[in-house]
């Protein structure tokens, strides 16, 4: 990475976010295993998790979502700030470095439909996968997954009707099924809010012949009760 202004406190560094700014923002903090909610110290799974597990095994999460990530993440995801990807991607590597058990044998980035892409004019999680599978030594494949359901913006919506919206969004390429039996799949995405979208998409990799399915994103959104 070269010289560049931390995208935070605007002190020179190496890439977008200086090492003082994430180690201030991005410290580690006790997190469920499946869900990446912050829990106490020494509690592995949060009670929701444990009434109801998610089809995905474990999530990892840079950081909860709030100062400085909403604000990187907004800038990355809807106004072009690809010179945060590399920056971003680094942070969920580190992450994924301490925990080696969890190394998968495919990065997957979460799709956008055609319409949303051309839109956009691009796709964060790919850019967050494909710099990861490079970090990583880890094939990343952006047409495998495709979203078949222009649906609208999760954002939107209340928790309760994310999960009907994203419904039958996600399909497998139907010509290269085959590439997911028995793999372990790391799904990569910038945010996670309620987990609608990875159990979607989890629910249809494993399917596939999937043998396990982890989430990978920059941010895990807390609760509405705890959110500031």
């Amino acid at each position: 990475m070269l010289p560049s202004l931390c995208a935070v406190c605007r002190s020179w560094g190496r890439g977008r976010l200086c090492r003082a700014c994430i180690e201030r923002f991005g410290a580690e903090q006790p997190r469920c295993r499946r869900c990446s909610l912050e829990v106490p110290a020494g509690v592995t799974t949060c009670g929701a998790c444990l009434l109801d597990p998610p089809p995905f095994e474990s999530t990892l999460a840079v950081a909860t979502y709030g100062f400085p990530w909403d604000r990187l993440i907004t800038a990355f995801k809807y106004h072009g700030a690809l010179d945060l990807a590399p920056s971003l991607a680094e942070q969920i590597a580190a992450v994924a470095r301490r925990h080696p058990e969890l190394a998968p044998s495919l990065l997957i980035p979460v799709p956008l439909h055609p319409a949303r892409l051309r839109e956009r004019g691009y796709n964060q999680a790919w850019e967050l996968a494909r710099r990861l599978g490079r970090r990583l030594h880890c094939k990343a494949d952006p047409t495998l997954l495709l979203r078949i359901r222009d649906t609208p913006r999760q954002l939107a919506l209340a928790a309760a009707e994310r999960a009907a919206n994203v419904r039958g969004a996600f399909a497998i390429e139907p010509r290269r099924r085959a590439a997911l039996r028995d793999v372990a799949v790391a799904l990569v995405d910038d945010v996670m809010t309620t987990g609608a979208t990875a159990t979607e998409i989890a629910t249809v990799l494993l399917a596939a012949g999937a043998a396990r399915v982890d989430v990978w994103v920059v941010a895990r959104t807390p609760p509405p009760d705890l959110a500031s």
